[in-house]
């Protein structure tokens, strides 16, 4: 029997209170459109349930969606401009889009899985969201059509961090990404703040399935 519609609003502000605020998110407006996005429209029939659970869910080939707190965590962390340009890797089920979308200019979001941005676009078209360009194809090693981007969301993770993704940033540019192996990897912000320099955050450890085709760590040793 599908949940009644109240119980999905009161689970939807038992994340926020219970979940997301503890875990040291409090930007009132993350929390407010957060508070206002029925994260039940994105997930998976069948794991309809979990959608305000502290929990990853399966999405099919082999991705997931992350944990609500860390999806606000990354949100908050890239503090999203209304002028800014944003990349997203990974659109999964178009959740963090249609939330990116309402805090930034324009939002491009890449998947190799052309199933997910089918329904990312149908799913963020009911809300009137008209400034997010949906694209399929594989941007592990970058996505250069419309660089510079001052924000770069990454919903999958690396063994290591390509360098030219972190080069599609313009100085002041924030890039959210999870790098390393199990059982221990690490979401780190990474801002641009010279011609070759940036600045590395570690926010906290979890643990992601990796993008297709992200290369092995080992391909990275000289």
């Amino acid at each position: 029997m599908e949940q009644p519609i109240f119980d999905l609003e009161q689970a939807r502000q038992n994340m926020v209170e219970q979940q997301i605020r503890p875990w040291n998110v409090l930007d009132n407006q993350l929390l407010d459109l957060i508070s206002g996005l029925p994260r039940d429209r994105f997930v998976p029939e069948e794991f309809r349930s979990l959608a305000y659970a502290d929990t990853q869910i399966p999405l099919g080939h082999s991705q997931c969606m992350m944990p609500p707190r860390e999806e606000a965590r990354m949100l908050q962390a890239l503090r999203i401009q209304p002028s800014d340009i944003v990349l997203e890797i990974g659109t999964g089920t178009g959740y963090c889009t249609a939330l990116m979308a309402q805090l930034a200019h324009k939002v491009y979001s890449v998947d190799i899985i052309g199933e997910f941005i089918e329904q990312a676009k149908e799913r963020t078209q009911e809300l009137g969201l008209d400034n997010i360009e949906f694209e399929e194809g594989d941007a592990a090693a970058g996505w250069p059509h419309y660089k510079p981007y001052d924000v770069i969301a990454i919903t999958g993770s690396f063994y290591k961090l390509p360098k030219a993704l972190k080069r599609h940033l313009p100085i002041g540019g924030r890039l959210f990404c999870v790098v390393g192996q199990e059982p221990a990897m690490k979401a780190e912000l990474i801002t641009r703040i010279g011609d070759d320099e940036w600045h590395e955050e570690v926010l906290f450890e979890t643990v992601l399935p990796y993008l297709i085709n992200a290369k092995r760590a080992e391909q990275f040793e000289f």
